[in-house]
């Protein structure tokens, strides 16, 4: 059986790019940055259900839960990337966010032939992970019909947990069989049918504020700054003397104390340069508050230490 493409807004030809191919080079690229303008205002119309998203990824992270992403293409692909750069950002372990893309580490280089199409791969990739009604299932796919992301959704909403469609489609497959539907409209592509377009940067959008959102409601941020940033290279050795410099407004050589009492935790080194604490008061400080800076920090004050 044909699959009718026909009725998708991502399938559909943009009018304004019509006669793209005709245009000179500067007038090509407004033409492309005109549609792109429309993608952010699409991601604000549902920020409303991005919330409700985020409040349940921050609930499972607090049971010990894990987000999971579940993409074929494209999709996949940013699920990917927006989970591997938690890790680094945020000192999060790295299982608790998971890109899964349809095909496999092949498909993230290199398309796989039909492993989009596999409903019961989505599944046994999710098993494969041990996902369990602890975890957060995100969907993503565009178009709100690939196969093996439905077939993660069934998966995952059979054993309990909650389930996110991210898609650029009303209405959607994946939308309808979801707990929470996260669906920004960006309209028809300027290349038809290249949802690595404006649909792949919403989808970028989203995501950043998904983990984002969830981190900051977990305690990995201090006003703006990443606090549980991991020091992997001398850049971010750098960042971490500057955040901790920031937050607290002491000297470049207070900072590096701090850290080194602590072996590179910014986090902790901010709370003792705040609180005048030993690294031990303010890592028993931090446990006991979840990682809160200001309600340890309140904690501190509070007892005088």
């Amino acid at each position: 059986m044909s699959l009718d493409l026909s009725r998708m807004i991502t399938e559909s030809r943009n009018p304004a790019s019509e006669n793209i191919d005709e245009l000179a080079t500067e007038a090509m690229l407004r033409v492309i940055n005109n549609e792109d303008k429309k993608v952010a205002l699409a991601v604000e119309a549902i920020v409303p259900q991005i919330a409700q998203a985020v409040d349940a990824i921050t609930a499972a992270f607090q049971r010990g839960g894990r987000l999971i992403y579940s993409g074929a293409g494209t999709s996949g692909r940013l699920g990917i990337l927006d989970a591997s750069e938690c890790p680094p950002t945020f000192g999060t372990p790295r299982e608790q966010v998971i890109g899964l893309i349809a095909g496999g580490h092949q498909a993230i280089l290199q398309a796989v032939e039909n492993a989009e199409d596999n409903a019961d791969m989505g599944a046994a990739d999710l098993q494969a992970i041990q996902f369990s009604e602890r975890d957060v299932l995100v969907g993503i796919a565009a178009s709100g019909r690939t196969p093996y992301v439905l077939g993660a959704l069934d998966y995952a909403k059979r054993q309990g947990a909650v389930t996110v469609a991210l898609t650029c489609n009303p209405d959607s497959e994946m939308a309808r069989v979801s707990q929470i539907a996260l669906t920004p409209v960006v309209g028809p592509e300027v290349v038809t049918g290249s949802s690595r377009m404006k649909a792949g940067t919403a989808q970028k959008l989203v995501l950043n504020m998904l983990t984002t959102g969830a981190m900051i409601r977990s305690g990995k941020v201090f006003g703006n700054l990443m606090v549980d940033v991991e020091a992997t290279n001398q850049k971010l050795v750098q960042r971490q003397i500057n955040i901790v410099r920031q937050a607290t407004d002491c000297s470049a050589e207070a900072a590096q104390v701090a850290l080194a009492d602590c072996n590179g935790h910014c986090k902790t080194a901010i709370l003792m340069v705040l609180g005048q604490l030993s690294a031990a008061e303010a890592t028993h400080l931090l446990a006991q508050n979840q990682g809160f800076i200001r309600q340890a920090l309140k904690q501190a004050l509070a007892q005088n230490l």
